[in-house]
């Protein structure tokens, strides 16, 4: 067995063959939605998420074992390869571990430490290191070297100091006993830059900011980081700060108890002790410093990104309103309502401009435009951009329905994120070449509330606008990540063969942007696919891309009713034997619930097929083509409440649900302005993840607390028990948002919540103030 499939095993806590199986498909070619869906049996069930951790770690430990192959051959040409040494390095589990142990041996510059060895000093550093009873000055006198520039007995110990502290540096097993000990009690310190108070005013929290490295949340890294990359903070790590402390234990402590030094009173006491205070000061210091924050950073950006994922996929497997004649309304003041009705498959059918508000005020007119449009196209639902204007738009487009006295059209605001990047991109300039690109974004808003999936891929995922510091991460994991949630979510669909564009497509497992596109052009030239089979006809195409995209894609009407399933071609002749041994047709074999529910698996196991992909055939044969994705429904915002300046203390709105952050969720209300609530908030229950209660695009009713209408912000409440200030218009509150506590008594040993100080809740608010400015 891969001592690398073990340790990811352990790590997974699954079974090796598993792992060996899954490594052994992902080394092949195979995608991972592929594996988790169609290869089961190999992998013993193995899920995407499991998968997706496995490639990560996969390629952690593989680097890792390359870098060791390497440091061993480097040392055993140095002719320093100990038996002990090569057992270290290959027991080192870590990437910082390994390079620890290489420190000693790795090529560097010419170093004060090695003039001093190479003048002959490394005698006297033993020996003044291994007997505390010697007196320094006077057996430095025997080692004084003029010609090596070690003129006087001050000069020799000075080499020797350097000697030493460059020991203590390179020592892998101090350097994770002080590791260890800044994980467990150092602080991270953040203090304003002096004379900055003032342009630094959005950074107030952190101006005299203290707290412990382990407990620093991700958002308040990112801010920090942020804020001293803007010159504004200035951050250190305050490696001993429980000095009052009965239980304290210093760095030098550490160091001192490392090497067994036992300083008192002894004549070269004095000595060692300075060594030891220079070799922290100008070696590890510093060093571990930068590695904290360097660990501080990349454990931030993780859970930043994390946080952009899951919301990501929250927005990408929304509730599709479906396959029904939409307009598309992307409002506006000055310029106009741009206006776009697409048919059910998206395509375009009209377009027009109107001018409904300030200044032009054409409101009769508008009203009428969007009647005859609606009237003539039959258009069922009418999506709202909910930028600038949107509620006004809304009021207009209320009065339009009421026009219809049967078959009503429904109302629906879209959020617009990312639909200005789409409009502006190749991909909407090539689709709709003689289009205007304010256009274009009301088609995108049309299309995304039929199928936001499909729409949203178009859009450069960081675009959408529901991160948490996501400029601040690195760009590639933050790419990568999005990425794999993409391709997850498009999988877990499916696409329909015909009429999916290329950048859906290209999503699909096992194609390529190359082979997406190449699926459309054959589309456009032959016409609609009529069997999964044809696609190895299509340029590039070969059978190994057919074997990963197939059970994704779907055909509608096609020759084989099958095709239209999650059920991959690979496993057609199962149901064709089905199909003889019940005789029956496919047609009243397809979602035959009776019949399918008494098919055992012991008649087919001649068939090279496992219980679990057996299993997996018949429930997909029992509801074919089934949409992971929830029921539509969306939230209705309250009338009369357009602006935070309508927002009274005590009201109780519906809204949905913008992002989710680690220290809370953004809700829309409807008033342009998303409000914060508080991850203590969100319900009586202690919460660690405000996933475990929201996530983006839920349909949420909260309650008013208080907002800052000169800030725009707004602080809310899913608790609706929770009293609110005495009653006023908060328009006028200009306070600081606070934290509220619950009606309900907290219970005794009920475990803290985290993250609940105002000072959190005035970050969050502040990030609230980024993502609007972002979503515009």
């Amino acid at each position: 067995m891969s001592p690398i499939a073990q340790q990811i095993a352990q790590e997974l806590n699954v079974k090796t063959p598993q792992i060996e199986a899954a490594i052994q498909l992902l080394d092949d070619g195979s995608t991972v939605p592929f594996i988790a869906r169609y290869r089961k049996e190999a992998t013993q069930g193995l899920d995407d998420g499991h998968l997706r951790t496995l490639a990560t770690r996969l390629g952690y430990l593989r680097e890792l074992e390359e870098r060791r192959q390497v440091v061993l051959t480097n040392i055993a040409q140095q002719k320093k390869l100990t038996d002990a040494l090569k057992k270290a390095i290959e027991q080192a589990d870590s990437k910082t571990r390994l390079e620890d142990l290489y420190l000693p041996y790795k090529p560097k510059r010419r170093t004060k430490g090695q003039i001093a060895i190479e003048a002959g000093l490394e005698p006297l550093a033993d020996k003044l290191f291994g007997d505390l009873q010697l007196n320094p000055e006077l057996e430095a006198k025997a080692f004084i070297n003029q010609g090596a520039g070690f003129e006087n007995a001050e000069a020799v110990l000075n080499g020797v100091t350097s000697i030493l502290a460059e020991r203590f540096a390179e020592d892998a097993d101090l350097l994770a006993k002080i590791r260890s000990h800044l994980k467990k009690q150092a602080h991270l310190s953040s203090k304003v830059v002096k004379a900055k108070q003032n342009e630094a005013g959005k950074y107030k929290d952190y101006f005299s900011h203290h707290e412990a490295l382990k407990s620093v949340p991700a958002h308040r890294m990112l801010a920090m980081l942020r804020g001293r990359n803007e010159g504004f903070l200035r951050l250190s790590i305050d490696v001993d700060p429980n000095s009052d402390s009965k239980s304290y234990c210093s760095a030098h402590d550490i160091i001192q108890q490392h090497y067994r030094l036992r300083i008192s009173q002894q004549t070269g006491a004095k000595f060692i002790a300075s060594v030891v205070q220079q070799a922290w000061k100008q070696k590890l210091l510093g060093h571990f410093e930068t590695e904290c924050f360097g660990v501080l950073r990349d454990k931030a950006e993780l859970a930043s990104i994390k946080v952009f994922a899951n919301n990501l996929k929250d927005l990408l497997m929304a509730a599709p309103a479906g396959a029904k004649v939409t307009m598309g309304i992307d409002p506006g003041l000055r310029t106009g309502c741009k206006v776009a009705v697409v048919d059910g498959t998206g395509k375009l059918l009209h377009t027009a401009t109107i001018f409904p508000h300030e200044p032009q005020k054409n409101w009769d007119k508008s009203m009428r435009t969007l009647v005859n449009l609606a009237r003539q196209h039959k258009v069922e639902l009418i999506a709202i951009g909910n930028g600038t204007g949107s509620r006004e738009t809304d009021k207009l487009v209320a009065e339009v329905i009421a026009q219809f006295e049967e078959k009503k059209p429904s109302k629906i605001v879209v959020s617009e994120a990312g639909a200005s990047v789409y409009s502006a991109s190749e991909l909407a300039a090539a689709e709709f070449p003689d289009l205007d690109v304010s256009i274009r974004g009301a088609v995108s808003i049309a299309r995304r509330l039929q199928d936001p999936l499909a729409e949203l891929v178009k859009i450069d995922p960081k675009a959408i606008g529901v991160g948490q510091y996501q400029h601040d991460v690195s760009q590639s994991l933050l790419t990568a990540s999005l990425d794999d949630v993409i391709e997850d979510c498009v999988n877990a669909v499916g696409v329909d063969l015909n009429s999916a564009s290329a950048s859906l497509l290209a999503r699909v497992a096992g194609l390529s942007k190359t082979m997406a596109q190449n699926i459309v052009n054959y589309r456009d030239q032959h016409g609609v696919f009529t069997e999964r089979k044809e696609l190895l006809k299509v340029a590039r195409l070969g059978p190994k891309a057919f074997e990963q995209a197939a059970g994704f894609l779907r055909i509608r009407s096609g020759n084989n009713k099958l095709d239209n399933t999650g059920v991959h071609p690979e496993s057609y002749p199962v149901i064709e034997a089905m199909i003889k041994q019940l005789n029956v047709e496919v047609d009243n074999l397809i979602a035959n619930e009776s019949v399918l529910s008494n098919t055992q698996f012991s008649d087919y196991q001649t068939l090279s097929v496992g219980q679990l992909t057996f299993d997996d055939i018949i429930a997909e044969l029992k509801k074919p083509g089934r949409d992971p994705r929830p029921e539509f429904k969306t939230a209705s915002f309250k009338e009369g409440v357009e602006s935070i300046n309508d927002l009274k203390q005590g009201m109780i709105l519906e809204g949905v649900v913008s992002n989710v952050a680690n220290f809370g969720a953004f809700v829309d209300i409807g008033v342009h302005q998303d409000g914060l609530v508080h991850i203590s908030a969100l319900t009586n229950k202690f919460v660690s993840d405000p996933r475990e209660v929201v996530k983006a695009g839920d349909v949420v009713t909260v309650k008013v607390l208080e907002c800052d209408v000169a800030r725009k912000r707004i602080n809310l409440t899913m608790r609706l028990d929770d009293k609110a200030p005495a009653a006023k218009h908060v328009g006028n509150n200009k306070n600081k948002p606070t934290q509220h506590k619950a009606s309900k008594p907290k219970n005794q040993g009920q475990k803290p919540r985290k993250d609940t100080s105002p000072a959190n809740a005035a970050m969050g608010n502040a990030f609230a103030d980024a993502f609007a400015k972002l979503k515009k």
